[in-house]
This record gives structure tokens, sequence and C-alpha cells, in this order.
């Protein structure tokens, strides 16, 4: 019973759109909000990160940043360096032998390894809202750092640098290894803060109520039932899994189920009755109801509406054919 795992493959979590930028200072790079998450590594020189949010972050080399909506950020040499789109640095940036993006300059030399993360909308959005909007995890690492995140830096370095045979899938898979090794160190390394259910998996009490309820949940839980079997007092449960989670048990079992429930309406065409039972419901209107207040409309509606949407999408805004898998990597685009 792992929530972080179920999340990921349920949200299709998946690395794709990697490239390497070599910045000459003065420099500065805006990247605008896009779908899915963003990530960034400082291999050599240091760099500037900007958010509306919080004040200038300096990244040194090892530094690694996790921006899991995609906040509006600047990449730039200086806290106040003016910064040029994405679309204006595929234009003035030049391409190196080993493919990388050149912004000239006379300055020092900063090398960042960058990395986009697709995901279902549907199912990560709700849960990836809850998670700081900046992960940022720093060479200062604590003691029990296992090497994981250097580790496979150092596999991605070796696999960009000499385009070995079946280099092009390994890099894929190794981004996506990436982000569960930065989510877990990032996890060691903070104190306790605002309420997340990432920080929840650190509580037991926490972790193994979301386990529970991740790995049954069609059972009718209540509270008394689900405090039974993590072995404290409905008060405790109720207190602690608030605190970390930043929502009521229930309340975070509901969502989950019409996340699974959504999926299963999108890219099945098992009966609603039977969707309904397998998340919990003893009847098909309970589950319609609790369906329509989650997501706006019953789920007749909502299979209908979200494949239409689907099969009238732009294909520019789709993956081709081959690449349409959970892990795989996509090709790198001119924008990074």
């Amino acid at each position: 019973m792992d929530p972080l795992t179920d999340v990921l493959d349920l949200a299709r979590v998946s690395g794709a759109v990697l490239a390497q930028l070599l910045a000459h200072a003065p420099w500065g790079v805006a990247v605008d909000p896009q779908p899915g998450a963003t990530f960034h590594s400082v291999m050599a020189g240091s760099c500037w990160l900007r958010t509306a949010d919080v004040p200038p972050l300096r990244l040194m080399p090892g530094d690694v940043v996790l921006l899991p909506t995609n906040l509006p950020h600047t990449l730039s040499s200086g806290p106040d360096t003016p910064a040029i789109s994405l679309d204006q640095v595929t234009k003035a940036g030049l391409r190196t032998p080993e493919g990388m993006i050149e912004l000239s300059g006379d300055g020092a030399v900063t090398h960042i390894l960058c990395a986009a993360y697709d995901y279902d909308h549907e199912v990560a959005q709700p849960l990836l809202s809850l998670l700081p909007g900046l992960l940022h995890l720093s060479t200062d690492l604590p003691d029990d750092d296992d090497g994981a995140v250097a580790a496979t830096l150092h596999l991605l370095r070796f696999e960009l640098g000499g385009n070995p045979p079946g280099s092009r899938a390994a890099v894929g898979r190794l981004i996506d290894v990436l982000l569960v090794h930065v989510v877990r160190a990032w996890l060691r390394a903070q104190p306790d803060g605002e309420a997340s259910w990432l920080r929840a998996l650190r509580d037991p009490v926490a972790a193994r109520a979301l386990a529970l309820l991740h790995d049954q949940p069609q059972r009718p839980w209540s509270l008394e039932a689900l405090a039974a079997a993590v072995h404290v007092s409905r008060a405790t449960l109720t207190r602690r899994f608030g605190e970390l989670v930043g929502e009521p048990p229930l309340a975070y079992l509901t969502r989950w189920r019409m996340d699974l429930a959504a999926q299963r309406l999108r890219e099945t065409d098992d009966p609603i009755v039977a969707i309904a039972a397998d998340v919990g419901y003893t009847s098909e209107y309970a589950f319609s109801r609790a369906f329509s207040r989650a997501r706006g409309q019953p789920p007749g509606r909502y299979r209908a509406t979200t494949r239409a949407a689907a099969a009238s999408a732009p294909s520019a805004r789709r993956l081709p054919p081959q690449d349409q898998h959970p892990g795989r990597h996509r090709a790198v685009p001119a924008a990074l």
C-alpha cells in the first residue's frame, strides 16, 4: 500500500521533454505556465529562480527544483536580470553539437538540465495543488540522504553525453525515476510545515490511514472504522489527518473515489453501476449524486463529454501513437 505510487500511477505521471541549457551571463529565461510539472537541475555554475510567491532563490550546482503545477517562473544569471520568453530563447539560442541550447554572452557559464512531467489533469491537479508550489532540494542535504538524486543525475549526464544506443529510452525512464527520488529527498529534508498529503506520508498515523483509503476505497469507511484500523482514537485521527493532509479523512476518501471513477469513465466502457460498486457506493443513484457534486455533471454525461473533447482535441496536444505509454520519452521540441 503506497499512496504516492497510487497517485503517480493513476495520474499517469511521466517525464518528457528533456533539454539542456548552456547560458553565458547575463541571461534570463521566462518559463510560462504550461500543463504539467517542471523540473530544473543546475549541473554547473549558478542561477536565480524567481516566482511571484517567494523571494529570488539562488540555485547552486547540484540543486534541484520541482514546480508541481508549473507556476510561472524565471531562471536568470542574476536576481534582477531581465528575462526573455522561451520562444525568444529558441530563436536566439544556438545549438551545440551535443544538442544543448546555448545563449551567448561574456560572463560565467551555467548548465541547467530541464525536464517536464505530463500527467492526467483530471486526477493529478487536485492532489498536486495541495503540494507547495516550489519544491527545492538543496545541495545542503540532511545526513540521511541516500545519494539517489545525485546518482540519477550522473546517469542522465552519461546518457546525454555520448548518445549511446538506447539512450532515448534510458533518458525517459531516468526522468521518471528522478521524480520519485526528488520527492523522497525533499520529504527527508523538510521540517514540519503547511498541510500537504505528501508530508503526511512521513507521519505513521496519517500515512497508514492514507494507505488504507487507497488500498480499499470500496470499503464503507467511517471515522470509527478507520481510526480502529490505524489503532488510534477517532479524535487523534481527525486531528492528525486534518493537520497533515489539509482535509478530513472522509473528504479525502470521496475525492480519491471520484478520481478513480473518473478515469474508469473516461477510459473504459464498464457499466456505471459496476464503477459505483468498485469505489464504495451501494447504489448508482448515490454514486451519481456524489460524482455530480465533484465533477459538475452526472457520470454518463461526463463520460460522453470527456470522450468527445478528447476526440476533437488538436493533434498537437496529443502524443503520437508510438509515445502513448507512461514513461516514454518524447522528442525534444524546439522550445526547450
